[in-house]
């Protein structure tokens, strides 16, 4: 019953109007949060912006290739405008930070020391643009760049006349001619690799991966790879003036280095044979070191070619100024470590002499026991010094089974299950999770040629991946038009065990420190997650200034990684006479990974950075796809 101030009536219908009023207010808050959370209200800007560039356009049509990604725009961090970087002093145009010349003549010339890597300490490190010097051009589309060289890119003329009877390298006009000879082999590589082919089944594709120890110009390397051979050459940077910088220029894969105190930069078992032409390793010294460190590289059934001293020594003994007693005791000796080693000579004729290690240590007959190394990982080799010791074979359960897993013939190796990762040995990786980066690293690939036309042409002959993981990267883009360096972090998961099972090339290296390459040496340098990787090691910006020495003019640059990390990236590189794109991952803008493109200007020593492209390429240098 109602009172006679509030008659019944009345409550009813104020119940009601406050009800109205409630489910009115209810639907326009929930009507005004749906519209905020569309992208369309001031509440979030960031969606607003993907959505406004949902679709896909050509937008990086500055630079030199035709893009098929948005590019999106990221809000940046209030930092200070990018530094512009100065060019170097031209004196510098050939600096290799780790392999200067002052520095290591304050090192100990025993074992080759003062030719290992030395690297400045951070407050001698340059914060400068190595210059690239005048009348620099773009090298010779792969094959021609085989047999000729511009000498404006590498001014150096001592080989033409030291080694002028071994037909190395010529000097014609304006370019440097290589008529494919060497020390040994002066009637040319392919005479010298047949010989070695009626041995090593070079041609079916049991051998892939070959080490070249004291390289010279890489004729060898530069001739097997008309074989689907990779060979991975070293020299050092020593009074032959720049031996790995034409085999680079060339389109041949080197690094410089030298067998000395430490341990070579590969993992063990990695190369399907090796070979010393007329090298000059001292291979008896040290009770026989090297000649273990060539042996820890290489791989079960692999095989091992020396051609020069002491081979032949009794034809060779008085040009060489030794006595016969001498050279023959020196070649006994090499063979007396070979043995020890479990290899076996399979053929000497002549200059060659060809020795194959034996499958697994079940096969092997030793007349003297040998000191083991002691070392847990075989694969832990940066800045470790080399013993006197012999790295053991990995365990097998017969005397047929090649130790440490046998391999495809390539190219069938390329994708198939490598040992390492059947047997369990990488951390983490699995036969199903190694695929799905194979599917991954085809579908990246595949998104980086939509973004630039060139990639996979001779345009890009020099490629490295600076952080290779698997070798996804370099498999998806094999091809005999180019070959990949997959450089795996020191600080990262080691997988380059897993790289050369597949057939390709690789090297450790830690990125806070110079590479072991002269300048202007790779055409396409590719790298996934480096910078996120080193943030808390040492500066984005001295990873960046090496990059930009070892880039050639109008290289190009793919980064992918966090978007903030990027940004970050980007500011550097902007004043480093880079033109940079940010563009989105190829799943689409709402993927956190972005991808940085970049291109670097050509300019040369003097100049103010504003040359013309042009100015840079030769009639010869068009496309090649």
């Amino acid at each position: 019953m109602g009172s006679k101030h509030n008659p019944p009536g009345n409550n009813r219908s104020r119940s009601t109007l406050s009800l109205l009023v409630v489910v009115g207010l209810c639907c326009f808050f929930y009507l005004l949060g749906a519209w905020q959370k569309s992208g369309f209200g001031k509440g979030d800007s960031i969606a607003m912006e993907i959505t406004k560039q949902a679709q896909c356009t050509d937008i990086v049509t500055e630079l030199d290739f035709e893009p098929h990604h948005n590019t999106v725009k990221i809000p940046e961090k209030a930092d200070p405008k990018p530094v512009s970087f100065k060019p170097c002093d031209v004196k510098l145009k050939d600096y290799t930070p780790c392999q200067e010349q002052d520095r290591a003549m304050k090192f100990p010339r025993e074992n080759m020391i003062y030719r290992e890597r030395h690297c400045p300490p951070d407050n001698e490190k340059l914060r400068c643009l190595i210059p690239a010097p005048k009348g620099y051009m773009t090298p010779f589309p792969w094959p021609k760049s085989r047999d000729y060289v511009h000498y404006a890119n590498a001014p150096f003329k001592s080989l033409t006349v030291e080694k002028a009877g071994q037909n190395w390298v010529q000097f014609q006009g304006n370019v440097f001619k290589f008529p494919g000879g060497g020390t040994m082999f002066p009637q040319g590589a392919d005479a010298y690799i047949e010989e070695l082919a009626s041995v090593i089944p070079i041609k079916d594709g049991s051998v892939r991966t070959a080490l070249d120890t004291g390289c010279g110009v890489a004729s060898w390397g530069a001739y097997m790879l008309k074989r689907n051979v990779l060979a991975m050459s070293f020299a050092p940077r020593d009074n032959h003036e720049a031996q790995v910088q034409f085999a680079l220029e060339r389109g041949v894969p080197a690094i410089i280095a030298v067998l000395g105190s430490i341990l070579l930069p590969y993992p063990a078992r990695a190369f399907d044979m090796a070979q010393c032409s007329r090298c000059l390793i001292p291979w008896t010294a040290n009770e026989g070191t090297y000649l273990m460190e060539v042996d820890r590289v290489l791989r079960p059934g692999g095989y091992w070619v020396l051609s020069g001293p002491p081979i032949n020594w009794k034809t060779w003994h008085k040009t060489w100024n030794r006595t016969k007693a001498e050279l023959n005791a020196e070649q006994k000796k090499i063979e007396d470590i070979a043995e020890s080693l479990c290899w076996e000579k399979k053929y000497e004729k002549g200059d060659i002499a060809i020795f194959r290690k034996k499958i697994n240590d079940r096969s092997c007959d030793r007349s003297t026991p040998v000191n083991t190394c002691k070392r847990k990982d075989t694969d832990d080799v940066w800045y470790k010094e080399i013993e006197t010791c012999v790295t053991p074979f990995p365990k097998v359960s017969s005397e047929k089974e090649v130790a440490g897993g046998e391999l495809k013939k390539f190219p069938e190796r390329l994708f198939a299950v490598p040992p390492s990762i059947s047997k369990g040995l990488i951390n983490g990786v699995d036969a199903e999770s190694y695929q799905e980066d194979i599917n991954l690293w085809k579908k990246r690939v595949t998104a980086y040629k939509r973004i630039n036309r060139l990639i996979g042409s001779t345009r890009y002959r020099n490629v490295m991946d600076m952080n290779a993981g698997l070798g996804g990267f370099a498999a998806a883009l094999e091809s005999p038009k180019s070959w990949v360096m997959n450089v795996i972090p020191t600080i990262n998961k080691n997988t380059l065990s897993v790289v050369y099972e597949r057939g390709l090339i690789g090297i450790y290296h830690d990125w806070c420190e110079g590479f072991s390459t002269y300048p202007r040496t790779y055409d396409f340098i590719h790298a996934s997650g480096v910078f996120s990787l080193y943030q808390h090691s040492c500066k984005l910006e001295d990873i960046l200034l090496e990059t930009d020495r070892i880039l050639r003019p109008e290289g190009i640059v793919i980064f992918r990684d966090e978007v903030d990390v990027l940004n970050d990236v980007r500011k550097i590189a902007d004043g480093m006479r880079w033109d940079t794109k940010l563009m989105d991952h190829e799943d689409g803008p709402l993927v956190p990974e972005k991808i940085l493109v970049a291109v670097k200007q050509y300019w040369v020593a003097g100049d103010d950075g504003k040359s013309s492209p042009s100015s840079s390429s030769s009639s010869e240098n068009s496309e090649e796809e």
